[in-house]
C-alpha cells in the first residue's frame, strides 16, 4: 500500500510538472504571438519614408505644387506668379503682360481753318510787308506747321516760302493762343501787282499739301500790291521772330 501511494504521488507529481511546463510553453507563444502582431500593426500603420506627411516646418503651399516652364503658367502673354497673403499662405494669380511696343506715337492736329482763325495787319516796318496772326479757337491744342499756303485773288499758284525762316519747332498754339507769320509783300523788287483778297491754307504734318479748312477769303488793305517775288515766313511763335523776314 506504501508503494502504490508512493506511485500515486510521483504520477501526480509529474502531472503537475508536465502542466506547468505546458503553461509556461503557452504563455511564451503568447507573449510572442502578441510582440509579433504589435510590430505587425506598427509596421503596417507606419507608411514608406517617401509617403510620410511632412511637418509643419516642412508643409507644401500651393506656391510649392504650381506647375510652369521658367515661371510662366501658360504659352503667349500670359504667366502664372505666387502672390502672398495676409494670412501667410500663398495663392497663384494670372498676370497678362500688355505689349505696348507697336503702340504709335500721339500726332498733333493740325491748326486749320476749322479750329483757328487769321487775321491779316499792314505793319509800317518792315515796309513793305503784312503780318498774319493765326489764333486757336478750339477746345485743344493744335500745331501750325511750316508756313502758310497763300493765294491772292485768283492767283494759279501759291505764294513761294522763305525756307531761311524756319523755326527750330514747331509752334504749337493752347486754346487762344497765336502764332505769326510775315509776308514780304515786293520780295526781291517792288510790289506791282494790285490785289484785293487773300485766302489762306495750311499745310499737315507730313508738308504734302494742304489738310483741313482753308481760312478767307479776308479782304486786304487798301492798295495792297504784290510781285512776283513775294514770299510768306514760316510760322513763329512772336511777332518780333515773324517780322525779321
Amino acid at each position: 500500500m506504501r508503494t502504490i501511494r508512493h506511485r500515486a504521488v510521483a504520477a501526480a507529481a509529474t502531472a503537475l510538472i508536465a502542466s506547468l511546463a505546458l503553461t509556461a510553453c503557452g504563455s511564451g507563444d503568447t507573449a510572442d504571438a502578441m510582440k509579433n502582431t504589435g510590430a505587425a500593426a506598427a509596421s503596417s500603420s507606419t507608411p514608406p519614408a517617401d509617403q510620410q506627411t511632412p511637418t509643419d516646418n516642412e508643409q507644401q503651399t500651393p506656391a510649392d505644387q504650381i506647375s510652369g516652364d521658367g515661371g510662366n503658367g501658360g504659352s503667349g502673354n500670359t504667366g502664372t506668379t505666387s502672390k502672398g497673403t495676409s494670412g501667410g499662405g500663398t495663392t497663384a494669380k494670372d498676370t497678362t503682360t500688355k505689349d505696348t511696343s507697336a503702340e504709335a506715337p500721339a500726332r498733333g492736329t493740325a491748326c486749320t481753318g476749322d479750329n483757328a482763325k487769321v487775321k491779316v495787319s499792314q505793319v509800317s516796318r518792315p515796309i513793305n510787308h503784312l503780318l498774319l496772326t493765326v489764333t486757336n479757337t478750339g477746345g485743344k491744342n493744335c500745331d501750325a506747321y511750316y508756313a502758310p499756303a497763300l493765294r491772292f485773288d485768283d492767283a494759279q499758284a501759291p505764294t513761294q516760302v522763305n525756307e531761311d525762316s524756319q523755326p527750330q519747332a514747331v509752334v504749337t498754339l493752347a486754346p487762344g493762343q497765336s502764332a505769326y507769320a510775315s509776308v514780304a509783300l515786293g520780295g526781291d523788287g517792288s510790289p506791282d501787282i494790285p490785289v484785293e483778297q487773300l485766302i489762306i491754307h495750311f499745310p499737315g504734318r507730313d508738308n504734302q499739301g494742304s489738310v483741313g479748312s482753308s481760312y478767307g477769303p479776308i479782304t486786304l488793305p487798301a492798295g495792297t500790291m504784290i510781285s512776283d517775288t513775294t514770299s510768306v515766313s514760316y510760322w513763329q511763335a512772336n511777332m518780333a521772330d515773324a517780322l525779321i523776314w
